[in-house]
């Protein structure tokens, strides 16, 4: 078993996903990470993990497949024997578009991966961490999206709305797990400089909504992960249900 806390992240490639790996890996956890997509982007993750002093187990996996969350738990218990903190953060945005112009496949593959992907992922940590169970209670911290209270519309509405539900989420899970000793909260990101905004299929979008926020600046992946790790440690041991807004004010 690991002498040291680890943490599951999905999705941790790239952006959000491996800047919180980053600096989680700097501040004394061992990690497993989850990637689906770009190999040489996580192998670079967890590369940088591991010169941090990080022990770290790649897994690659797509989120919203409960076989293989379940091969990724798997794959931790055999690694680390333990699990303290969990941030599903693998998520996709789909392309933009407006409502009427949006199909049920979208809205099914984006709530498969946004929704019952963390949902999958939440259950089978809670019951490595569950103290009913033999756990030692933990942390989840979900990401979230501000598109959630904006409901982005005539752009992604199928988005805003999986985000939405995550947060609902964290709100029954935080009161369900609380006595198990499992804190779970969320941080909702706005505008975050990563390549996801390319591969909506609108990248001038940056340029239009950047002027809205008022800090006039998109936030970096660092400091959503400094607002994870916040939730996650100690300093935050009272803070339970919280859907913390990290957006520059919008």
């Amino acid at each position: 078993m690991s002498a040291r806390p680890v943490l599951m992240v999905t999705g941790a490639g790239r952006g959000i996903g491996a800047a919180v790996a980053r600096l989680a890996a700097a501040r004394g956890h061992d990690l497993l990470l989850t990637w689906h997509s770009d190999a040489a982007a996580a192998g670079a993750t967890a590369a940088a993990c591991r010169t941090a002093g990080a022990a770290v187990e790649l897994v690659r996996a797509d989120a919203g497949d409960p076989a293989d969350t379940a091969r990724a738990f798997a794959a931790l218990d055999s690694r680390f024997g333990r699990l303290d903190a969990l941030v599903p953060n693998a998520g996709i945005t789909g392309p933009s578009g407006d409502f009427l112009s949006s199909t049920d496949a979208l809205w099914a593959e984006v709530f498969r991966v946004n929704l019952l992907g963390v949902a999958t992922a939440c259950r089978e940590a809670a019951r490595r961490m569950a103290r009913s169970r033999g756990g030692q209670g933990g942390g989840i911290c979900a990401i979230s999206s501000r598109a959630a209270a904006f409901g982005a519309p005539f752009k992604f509405i199928h988005y805003a709305a999986s985000k939405a539900a995550v947060d609902a989420m964290v709100a029954g899970l935080s009161k369900e797990l609380a006595a198990e000793g499992i804190r779970v909260n969320a941080v909702a990101p706005g505008m975050v400089d990563t390549a996801i905004h390319a591969a909506t299929g609108d990248p001038a979008r940056v340029g239009r909504i950047v002027p809205q926020v008022p800090m006039r600046r998109m936030g970096t992946p660092e400091e959503i992960a400094e607002a994870v790790l916040w939730l996650l440690s100690d300093a935050a041991s009272y803070v339970t249900g919280a859907v913390v807004p990290v957006g520059g004010g919008r």
